[in-house]
């Protein structure tokens, strides 16, 4: 199509007719082929539907025709669904408001608003370069007003030119808000005192014995000044306190963490330092933190230091330190193996593998409920402690609702049993071929017999749009933990000895370590739980979603019951695996 066309038709832009007719004055400053290209470009429909698009924007907005009352649709919609997550039992209208906000074509309409709003259509073109005279050395002043609060920058001596320079600037802190010092930037003098040849020490002994405002001349960094904070939330799998790492750049710029907690890395450009905050303290100054590489090698470095020192005992004193024994109990916690219990094991069982697992941070995102879709329930917990029963209780509280798995056996049916009901009843032949399959989630052996639970049984309680509760053992976390089940694992945890011991002797419990319940827990057995339920802690404590000590079944099953509820109706922190 010639300009000339183009001109007269009015499905393509003037502007872009114009540029066709002026490349006929170019064809001597470029080649025949970019020429080519170039008009081809310019005359194809698409790139005109475009910018007739742009142009109606562009124009609308500029006329004030509908000016966007905000520019931030989308985070206004997250804090309704926030809201709205509590009320869906209240309210129907709530509720279909609740997975109508989750919708990616109304959440997609709500991005595009907010980019229009924001103006996201104007083109970005570079700044144009200012010449500056190369013998002459631009410098900044930068004052601060000094407070209770950090400053938020570290400083450090460049290795090559000697200098002072600004290491890292605190997302939040007081150096980003004023947003004049940044990463790179020389530090020539603080409050009138000359920085060349001080060590990053003595300028800080400067900062420290300043008062009132504070003055930085700088000389400006090339690279470029902003920081942009990243979207990445994790879930901490370790406790941390910036008060005990001698190798910290800064204690008092540390965040201190513990095992659980949502943290929201708000930096990670430095590979051995992350900027983060905690995700409940939202508007706080960021904090650094150990990077994951930096973590895992700490962890590798004191493994491998206790191997060194000789510190191989059994994988279970390897695992998890011995606690103390009670004081009302004569009977120091050993590392022996269990007694035989009627619980099932993992064939392939080996806590060698988990404890070589580098737990540091899992990346993680809003799981939002599913309306008919429920998670699982998992109760994990050491033998006797009580788990299995609050399984039983739960599912009689309404067996409509929560559903348990019926579990695999190839021992013989006994009298009374009804297959389907009590187990399902197979050939050792299949039993071992589908196990070996990776049909089981757990399974083992007691008294010669295999007993399993398939993954297929637990798919269909979840397909049936039942609650499926679960009692396994431990082990079984690695084959639940998929985002194809989505689990909710809740860790049912021992009282301190006394209480266990006080409250089991007190309801007459009978000790599952017999096979025939004929008898009470003895101290031993007490210390053996204890001790099993911190094991467990430490193998897979990042894992559990809550904690509910077992001290008194009837307060125990409240307590399963509200957390329940939290699975079913509100948005929870889940691998980001889970979400996408």
């Amino acid at each position: 199509m010639t300009a000339a066309a183009m001109a007269a038709d009015a499905s393509y832009d003037p502007v872009l007719s114009k540029l066709v007719t002026s490349l006929k004055e170019a064809e001597s400053l470029s080649s025949e082929q970019e020429l080519h290209f170039l008009q081809n470009l310019l005359e194809s429909k698409e790139i005109n539907a475009l910018v007739n698009v742009h142009s109606k924007v562009a124009k609308v907005c500029k006329d004030n025709k509908c000016a966007p009352l905000m520019s931030s649709s989308i985070q206004v919609a997250l804090d309704v669904l926030e809201h709205l997550s509590q009320r869906c039992h209240i309210s129907p209208i709530c509720k279909e408001m609740f997975y109508l906000l989750q919708r990616p074509h109304v959440q997609s309409l709500l991005a595009t608003h907010d980019a229009i709003a924001q103006k996201d259509f104007y083109p970005h073109l570079p700044d144009i370069p200012i010449e500056v005279d190369e013998d002459e050395e631009t410098v900044k002043i930068v004052q601060l007003v000094k407070s209770n609060e950090p400053l938020g920058a570290t400083i450090k001596t460049d290795e090559e030119t000697g200098k002072i320079i600004i290491a890292r600037i605190m997302h939040g802190g007081a150096a980003d808000r004023s947003g004049l010092i940044h990463v790179g930037d020389e530090v020539i003098e603080v409050n009138g005192i000359n920085v060349e040849g001080k060590t990053p020490n003595d300028v800080l002994t400067i900062l420290q014995n300043s008062e009132g405002t504070i003055t930085f001349k700088l000389v400006p960094s090339d690279g470029k000044g902003g920081q942009r904070e990243s979207k990445i939330r994790v879930r901490a799998h370790f406790d941390y306190n910036p008060e005990n790492d001698p190798y910290i750049p800064c204690k008092e710029a540390g965040l201190g963490f513990i095992r659980g907690e949502i943290l929201h890395i708000v930096g990670q450009d430095d590979g051995y330092w992350w900027q983060a905050r905690k995700e409940c303290e939202r508007t706080s100054r960021a904090g650094l933190i150990p990077s994951r590489a930096l973590q895992e090698r700490r962890i590798i470095y004191e493994r491998t230091q206790k191997e060194t020192n000789g510190d191989t005992k059994s994988s279970c004193a390897s695992i998890c330190s011995t606690p103390p024994p009670s004081p009302d109990s004569s009977n120091t916690i050993t590392c022996r193996g269990p007694k035989t219990k009627k619980i099932m094991y993992n064939l392939d069982e080996n806590d060698d593998f988990d404890r070589e697992l580098i737990a540091t941070y899992e990346e993680v995102s809003k799981l939002y409920p599913r309306p008919g879709v429920y998670r699982p329930i998992v109760l994990i917990g050491a033998p006797g402690v009580g788990r299995n029963e609050l399984k039983r209780r739960l599912v009689a509280r309404d067996p409509e609702k929560y559903r348990s798995p019926v579990p695999y056996t190839t021992r013989a049916m006994r009298p009374g049993e009804i297959p389907g009901r009590e187990y399902l009843f197979v050939t050792r032949d299949r039993m071992e071929t589908d196990v070996s399959a990776g049909k089981f989630i757990e399974s083992g052996e007691y008294k010669g017999h295999l007993y399993g639970t398939a993954a297929e049984s637990v798919k269909a309680i979840v397909n049936s749009g039942h609650v499926c509760v679960l009692s396994p053992h431990y082990q079984a976390i690695k084959s639940l933990r998929t985002p194809q089940l989505k689990p909710f694992i809740i860790h049912i945890r021992t009282p301190p000895f006394n209480r266990l011991k006080a409250t089991r002797e007190a309801n007459r419990a009978r000790s599952t370590f017999d096979d025939l319940n004929s008898r009470g827990f003895t101290d031993e057995e007490f210390n053996e739980m204890i001790h099993s339920d911190e094991r467990i802690n430490f193998l897979y404590g990042h894992f559990f979603d809550e904690e509910i000590v077992n001290d008194n079944l009837a307060t125990a099953l409240e307590q399963l019951l509200v957390c329940v509820e939290r699975a079913e109706s509100e948005p929870l922190w889940a691998p980001s695996s889970w979400v996408q």
